[in-house]
């Protein structure tokens, strides 16, 4: 989350929805060619979207990915015009955007446990490229097909929409099976044209459909996490995982004929932040905590919140949206702050204003403003809660929901959850990282689990290492843990 609210529209609107992607495609079937105007576009967008889903990772890590990406792209036709990027968030996720701009989160590098299950990734994602699926769902509805409370449609507000957007998820919209096969085939025949084996493909897959698992079975540990990006854009079936197998199959390469470089992959992963960044805060479960802004809340049963670099996405029930964010108070004062909020958020909106309630929050000014959002198909219910903070600084939650919304009735004990941290509990908050150990023999799932730096330690080694219960390691080889930064 930044200092200082930042509000970005929807950047470009279809241009930027993430891929996901479906019988066996042959790239001789198709002619890469990135137009220059998706060209344009892309680059415009590339940095709006870093700023909107974590920002760059700047870790000899992401030389690595861009790296294996050109060498992919070479394999596609499209050598030189494709950007490569390793976005710094935990979210597990791949997507391409037009113009050939690739990006994959740390959050899945660290799932992944081969450079050939790397190269199946960001294969996958040239598939859609080269495919040509991003042009294609550019002319479907974004609130059609996404269902998401159409707020700028309501009141005329861009940035209301974008608010409301943003928390839905705007940019998972999923691609068909049909275009999710036809990229899982393209990725496969470039993964072996590199020189990988194309059986990885189904390894990764495979290895994505165990972690999904593990974050479902964890909901109550950490349900802002429970669904992964991935498993929504691209939707990990057993289905999808054998048909992996049988086009691998199909390019007459046996398992295993080609290398994977598991032990190369797993030392290059070696000292990646795993989990929230500390200058984004943490996240977790219902709980926000910033370790350097000293500041902190929680949310109610039922909601839901997601970090990212501009602010805290919250979602409840009924349909409920809202974020939080901070900037700077100054001389000014909290009815000058939300004011300034509610100018940039509604616009040209037209809105009725209720009374204002001043009040003192775990010791901390703060001004709750509710507003009703007119428009042509209905209404809005939106409220702002700002606080003044120690030196100078403000924080604001702005939440939406329907008039008739029972969710909005929790809003209060959210609104007064806001406090400051103690330094003892942001001294608790510390980054985490992936470790590459070596197994030796006699070790076992339940040696490793002991080093975790997790509430769920076993679990999460058995996710992240691809590993079912009971299995055996193999001597001589590296597994991933997650332990606390040095």
């Amino acid at each position: 989350m930044m200092t200082r609210a930042k509000w970005i529209g929807l950047l470009g609107g279809a241009s930027l929805l993430l891929a996901g992607c479906g019988g066996q495609a042959n790239p001789s079937d198709y002619t890469p060619d990135i137009q220059s105007e998706e060209k344009r576009v892309g680059a415009e967008q590339h940095p709006l979207l870093l700023a909107e889903f974590g920002g760059a990772y700047r870790a000899p890590e992401a030389a690595y990915v861009a790296a294996m990406g050109e060498r992919l792209a070479q394999a596609a036709g499209l050598g030189g015009q494709c950007t490569f990027t390793l976005v710094n968030t935990d979210v597990v996720n791949a997507f391409a955007v037009p113009g050939c701009y690739i990006y994959i989160t740390r959050g899945l590098m660290g799932i992944v446990g081969s450079e050939a299950e790397l190269a199946s990734v960001l294969g996958h994602e040239l598939g859609h490229v080269v495919a040509d699926h991003s042009e294609r769902q550019q002319k479907r509805s974004v609130f059609r097909e996404l269902g998401v409370m159409a707020v700028g449609v309501l009141t005329g507000s861009e940035r209301l929409t974008a608010v409301a957007a943003r928390a839905a998820g705007l940019f998972s919209l999923r691609y068909s099976r049909r275009q999710e096969y036809e990229s899982d085939d393209l990725g496969i025949r470039y993964v072996k044209a590199v020189g990988y084996d194309p059986h990885a493909a189904a390894d990764m897959l495979a290895a994505l459909a165990r972690n999904e698992r593990f974050m479902a079975a964890s909901r109550g540990h950490d349900a802002a996490k429970s669904i992964p990006e991935f498993a929504r854009t691209h939707p990990l079936t057993e289905n999808r995982i054998q048909r992996a197998r049988d086009t691998a199959a199909a390019t007459g390469v046996a398992d295993d004929q080609l290398p994977e470089r598991e032990r190369p992959y797993l030392a290059e992963l070696d000292g990646l932040l795993y989990g929230d960044d500390p200058a984004q805060g943490f996240v977790l479960g219902r709980r926000f905590a910033h370790p350097v802004m000293r500041i902190g809340f929680d949310a109610p049963p039922g909601f839901t919140l997601t970090n990212s670099p501009q602010a805290i996405l919250l979602e409840g029930p009924d349909g409920l949206r809202g974020q939080f964010a901070g900037g700077q108070l100054g001389p000014a004062s909290l009815e000058d702050y939300v004011s300034e909020v509610l100018s940039q958020l509604l616009g040209n909106a037209r809105a009725e204003l209720g009374a204002a309630e001043r009040a003192v929050v775990n010791g901390l000014p703060a001004l709750v403003v509710p507003a009703r959002v007119a428009g042509r198909q209905g209404a809005v219910d939106l409220t702002v809660a700002a606080y003044a903070a120690p030196g100078g600084a403000a924080f604001h939650f702005i939440t939406m929901s329907s008039p008739d919304s029972a969710a909005a009735g929790a809003l209060g004990d959210l609104f007064s959850s806001f406090r400051l941290i103690s330094p003892a509990e942001a001294a608790q908050l510390r980054p985490r990282v992936i470790r590459s150990v070596p197994v030796r023999a006699g070790d076992s799932a339940e040696r490793f689990a002991a080093l975790m730096a997790s509430d769920q330690p076993l679990p999460l080694f058995l996710a992240l290492n691809g590993l079912e219960p009971g299995q055996t390691l193999q001597p001589g080889s590296l597994v991933k843990i997650v332990s606390w930064a040095r």
